[in-house]
């Protein structure tokens, strides 16, 4: 009996890092899916009938198939039939409303595994995705006891690794940032975007975005020139110190920009080794003022691309910060005509580039100058960039230019026939941006999640616990019903297309008339996957170039391009 408990539990767990293909015609049905099963598999990709099922699964690491049998152009039968043809394995579990011995006899034949007839019940579907997963587990069963991931829980090394990962979970605690998938929204949107790469556990470079109010935001990048430990705890200590200061004087509503680096230099100072030098970078914008204040001390020169898209560098003001080391400079740069800002650390442009002649140093502005997320920079570095060798941090601020977009707006009701309309509106927009389905199918698919999300999250109001116990209860979609008829609130669509140099980007805004809620909880979900693993924000993160929150939490803005 215990040996049995302990194989379901496997079974289970592994189910959690599977993809599934849920091929499936109707939208509701679709939701309902989605609801049961988004907290039992990494991922679940969606096709509309058995053409694109096929489709799918051609194009997609897949690992269990859960379809429908009557659907148009490609019913499940003929889907499944084709996918046998490229895997004779897979386990495929089929939905049908019909009781045909004929198609039993097919599915048979196609070596379906499990049948669930419909109106699916979500603890018989349940029961066979753990029996499809037990399949799939045991066939790697022998290869996964030779794995390096389970020698990895002998004592020893689990407990290194352990440490490692306490280590460097309390440098990301350190690594304050108000900003985490926000937005922030003044007189223009900006996206504000943050790589974060240490080479090692132990980083020398380390980072804080905070929100000081309305108008003002602060920005900090710390390099401890040097490695190992003590150069990390240079780089730490600096930034946790930096980060209780403005606790402290957002309390008092007491913001001093001056203060703080004054109050900083004589923390570090005394702390520094005689040898040591640090660089750092201070940045404070005023959207009030549309300043930019800085005191620079030996970082590489911050990037500004203005509206006619010439580069300004951002040189460094100060020498850079050691023990004896006395004042400092701020200076001031009107922002009004800028539209991008990058701020790094030396471990960026110092990398060799793949021709093992150059550095990144070489490259740095004009791809900044071509890149208008921080994907677009990314793609750009590591394809000239086969191995960092130093920690990586950049800052990158996009104030989105939307006078010459393309505006598409629309206001839905809360209502679940409305989903299906905003679907389908949304759907027929994209087909007139671009015919790639692949780009079109992935738009799609962070609308759906995204729209849910403010259908029933925003202005319903209902919590991811609630929706999970009625779901259990088999009562989620009578309360959905119960709750629209006291709901007057509204779901506004904005979609706007953008182009920039020689790409074009799709900008969809989604906002509710919710609470909204703690947008810091998103830096809890993507650091810890594996306990968030499904949820929906890791499927639109995936299917899109960022999404981005207002601070309330009321508004989500996601980004294609095509």
């Amino acid at each position: 009996m215990s040996s049995n408990i302990t194989q379901e539990k496997t079974a289970q767990e592994y189910l959690q890092s599977l993809t599934l293909l849920c091929v499936e015609d109707n939208k509701t049905t679709q939701v309902l899916y989605e609801s049961i099963l988004e907290d039992l598999v990494k991922e679940i990709i969606f096709a509309d009938d058995g053409e694109e099922g096929y489709e799918k699964f051609s194009n997609n690491s897949v690992d269990i198939i859960v379809s429908d049998f009557d659907m148009p152009k490609v019913n499940g039968i003929g889907m499944i039939e084709q996918i046998r043809e490229l895997d004779k394995e897979i386990p495929i579990i089929l939905a049908s409303a019909i009781e045909d011995v004929e198609i039993f006899k097919a599915s048979l034949h196609l070596g379906v595994n499990y049948f669930v007839p419909k109106p699916i019940e979500k603890k018989e579907l349940c029961y066979f995705l753990d029996k499809s997963s037990q399949i799939l587990l045991d066939r790697c069963y022998i290869k996964e006891q030779k794995s390096k991931e389970l020698l990895e829980l002998q004592n020893r090394d689990k407990y290194s690794k352990y440490q490692e990962d306490l280590a460097f979970q309390k440098e990301l605690n350190i690594l304050r940032n108000d900003f985490y998938y926000q937005l922030i929204s003044a007189e223009h949107i900006s996206l504000v975007d943050f790589l974060y790469q240490p080479l090692d556990v132990i980083s020398g470079d380390a980072y804080t975005a905070r929100r000081i109010d309305e108008n003002r935001t602060f920005y900090l990048i710390v390099d401890g020139m040097g490695k190992g430990l003590s150069a990390s705890l240079t780089a730490m200590l600096m930034t946790s110190f930096i980060s209780h200061l403005i606790d402290k004087m957002k309390e008092y509503d007491s913001f001093s920009f001056n203060i703080l680096i004054k109050e900083s230099l004589e923390y570090i100072q005394p702390i520094l080794l005689d040898e040591e030098a640090v660089a750092v970078d201070y940045i404070l914008f005023d959207t009030a003022y549309d300043t930019l204040s800085y005191a620079k001390f030996a970082m590489p020169a911050s990037l500004m691309q203005d509206k006619e898209h010439n580069i300004i560098r951002l040189k460094s003001n100060n020498p850079p910060l050691c023990k004896y080391a006395s004042g400092f400079k701020i200076d001031e740069y009107n922002v009004k005509n800028i539209d991008k800002f990058l701020f790094y650390s030396d471990g960026i442009v110092e990398n060799i580039t793949s021709d093992n002649v150059t550095t990144y140093a070489d490259y740095i502005e004009e791809d900044f100058e071509h890149s208008f997320t921080r994907e677009d920079l990314k793609s750009k570095f590591f394809s000239k960039i086969e191995t960092p060798e130093d920690d990586i941090t950049l800052i990158f601020i996009n104030r989105l230019a939307m006078e010459n977009a393309q505006n598409h707006e629309r206001e839905f009701v809360t209502s679940l026939s409305e989903i299906d309309s905003a679907n389908e509106w949304y759907s027929e927009l994209f087909k007139g941006f671009t015919t790639e389905t692949s780009i079109s199918y992935a738009a799609e698919l962070v609308f759906t999640e995204l729209y849910m999300n403010a259908y029933e999250h925003g202005n319903l109001g209902i919590t991811s616990s609630q929706k999970h116990r009625l779901i259990e209860n088999d009562t989620y979609f009578e309360t959905l019903q119960e709750k629209e008829t006291h709901c007057d609130k509204k779901i506004h669509v904005k979609v706007s297309k953008l182009t920039y140099k020689f790409s074009t980007y799709v900008i969809t805004q989604i906002s509710d008339e919710g609470e909204g809620f703690d947008t810091q909880i998103l830096s809890e979900i993507f650091r810890n996957g594996a306990k968030f693993n499904g949820r929906g924000v890791f499927v639109s993160r995936k299917n899109s170039l960022g999404i981005y929150y207002n601070s309330k939490g009321t508004s989500v803005l996601y980004l294609n391009k095509i």
